[in-house]
């Protein structure tokens, strides 16, 4: 990170994801939680949901990449957290979902570390709330 300018106010590249029926599939694999409402549209609906929802913790790994892309080494991400306010709606067709990711550098510190506000929008519904990312820059 140290030949590139990072200030305050420094707009990370966009990200943009899209995630359909068998991205869940594999992430409920991947993770071990098949909990029906990431596949089943009865089940979710039966639990007020208004279809097939992605993994929170899918969403939010997807939301991390804004910033481990943008990294030099993705091990410079010290700090990491976002909370759930919208769940992720996954139609079952060839669209899926379509979230886009965005971040800025909000604060520097004086130890070398920046604070990343990450913002996460389904359609043009933000997901996540409070999502922001800690990272070392020197």
């Amino acid at each position: 990170m140290s030949a590139r300018v990072v200030e305050v106010g420094t707009e990370l590249p966009a990200l943009t994801v899209t995630l359909r029926r068998e991205d869940l599939v594999r992430y409920a694999g991947a993770s071990g939680d098949f909990n029906p409402i990431h596949w089943n549209d009865r089940m979710a609906a039966a639990l007020g949901l208004p279809g097939v929802i992605a993994h929170g913790m899918l969403t939010m790994a997807s939301a991390a990449r804004v910033v481990t892309d943008w990294l030099e080494n993705p091990a410079d991400l010290v700090e990491y957290g976002v909370r759930f306010t919208k769940p992720v709606v996954v139609a079952d067709d060839d669209k899926g979902a379509t979230i886009t990711f965005s971040a800025k550098v909000d604060k520097l510190t004086d130890d070398g570390l920046a604070e990343i506000d990450i913002t996460a929008l389904a359609g043009e519904q933000k997901v996540l709330g409070r999502a922001r990312a800690v990272v070392r820059i020197s």
